[in-house]
């Protein structure tokens, strides 16, 4: 589909990883963006266009509305709504083994989907434009995401108490054919879930493949100290001298790092993708985000799933990230809200091999998004880009285009679904699991 998109205020990446807000206009063609620019320079436009006149399907008035690339959601268990509220004000390990693990075993290939699609419904009312996601059944994730019209990166969740290293390769090779939509990566649930010679499995594939492998790493101190006394070794230091992390990779939590940690981190190349309201919610700890930033350690931003959050919300993900790090500190000017914007968009979108989708530019994927600047909670504009961390708000989100296809906009979803159908299949399933 061919659509322009005019009178914009575009937001836009600079060289020095900080962002810049031009107005104009946006050209999408297809999947891609073709033009972003004033509109007026007859040259650009006759290269944009490769020298044809275009067709414009729809043409779009912004309303001097922002444009801008959307979240990406770096660590997320999609399927994990059919749990919202289910088990809650409990810590991660009770609320692990006690209450997720025995209702994830009543999971079907079937009864899983209507949940994904309520997830990804939720993802596109926040702006949410890719989720990096671990779950179970991935091949049918990625039918429904595709379905759905909505991107998907998923990584391998097996542990010792389900799955083993053929299921997680024959996802690998199945899951990257289905569509340009989704592709997946090795990776492993958490060490204290995996027995050492699964593990070595697991780095031994992603070798194979040339795979970057991300993993649950150090969300609580119980689990780096049982590591250590496991292993000798904390959970980073371990998966490091298996030989995990030659393709890249990173770690989701990274709440409990050591000296050894942030130099493997930074060594490797790895991101450390922060997941503030999961982590707060199991009190789990605060994340060392300016540790990181210090170190040049490459940074994303995930809700984590609705069961341990319980929103996938990446407007709340952002401000809590930003204030959990300055009171860590105790140090207001530690982490920028530009930094912040940064590791919400373009951070989950390259830890998530996703180069082609990390900002606005001719070439990159039409993946993109309106906000409304005129609700009062973006007012006055001193400041946009602050008023997106810290005061922005889903209510803002007019519109979310994924792969040039718009799949929500003005509170009505084209995704081929009906919102009340989803919410009565997945309230039907729930009622009959318990």
């Amino acid at each position: 589909m061919n659509i322009r998109f005019y009178n914009a205020r575009i937001l836009t990446l600079r060289e020095d990883e900080t962002f810049e807000i031009t107005e104009g206009e946006l050209w999408v063609k297809n999947d891609r963006i073709i033009y972003v620019g004033d509109g007026e320079h007859p040259t650009d436009i006759l290269i944009a266009l490769g020298g044809e006149p275009i067709c414009w399907e729809r043409e779009i008035d912004c309303g001097r509305n922002l444009l801008m690339p959307g979240f990406k959601n770096a660590h997320a268990h999609t399927y994990m709504t059919f749990l919202r509220s289910f088990a809650d004000d409990l810590p991660l390990q009770d609320w692990l083994y006690q209450y997720c693990f025995p209702m994830e075993e009543k999971l079907t290939p079937e009864n899983i989907r209507p949940m994904q699609v309520l997830g990804i419904m939720e993802y596109l009312t926040c702006g949410i434009t890719a989720s990096f996601d671990m779950g179970y059944f991935p091949q049918v994730y990625a039918e429904v995401a595709s379905g759905c019209g909505f991107r998907t990166v998923q990584v391998s969740g097996v542990n010792s108490f389900g799955g083993d290293i053929r299921q997680v390769e024959e996802n690998y090779l199945k899951v990257n054919e289905i569509s340009d939509l989704a592709s997946f990566m090795v990776g492993f649930h958490a060490e204290y879930t995996t027995k050492l010679e699964l593990m070595e499995q697991i780095a031994k594939l992603a070798q194979k493949y040339h795979s970057p492998l991300f993993v649950h790493n150090s969300e609580t101190a119980r689990e780096v100290r049982e590591c250590k006394e496991r292993y000798g070794k904390t959970p980073t230091q371990l998966t490091d001298e298996l030989g995990m992390y030659e393709y890249g990779g990173g770690g989701y939590h990274c709440v409990y790092f050591e000296d050894p940690d942030f130099e493997i981190f930074k060594k490797r190349g790895l991101t450390a993708v922060t997941c503030p309201a999961s982590n707060l919610k199991l009190a789990s700890g605060i994340a060392p985000l300016k540790r990181f930033v210090d170190e040049g350690i490459s940074l994303a931003i995930g809700t984590d799933g609705p069961a341990s959050n319980n929103s996938l919300d990446m407007f709340k993900e952002m401000f809590l990230a930003s204030a959990l790090a300055k009171v860590r500190e105790m140090d207001a000017e530690c982490i920028s809200a530009d930094r912040i914007l940064y590791m919400a968009t373009v951070g989950g979108a390259r830890a998530m091999q996703l180069s082609d989708c990390d900002c606005l530019a001719a070439g990159k994927k039409a993946d993109l998004i309106l906000i409304d600047l005129k609700q009062p909670n973006m007012q006055p504009e001193n400041n946009i880009v602050k008023n997106l961390v810290y005061s922005g708000s889903r209510q803002n989100v007019l519109m979310t285009m994924v792969n040039g296809r718009i799949l929500y906009e003005n509170q009505k979803f084209s995704i081929g679904v009906e919102p009340e159908d989803i919410y009565a299949e997945v309230g039907g399933i729930i009622r009959r699991m318990k």
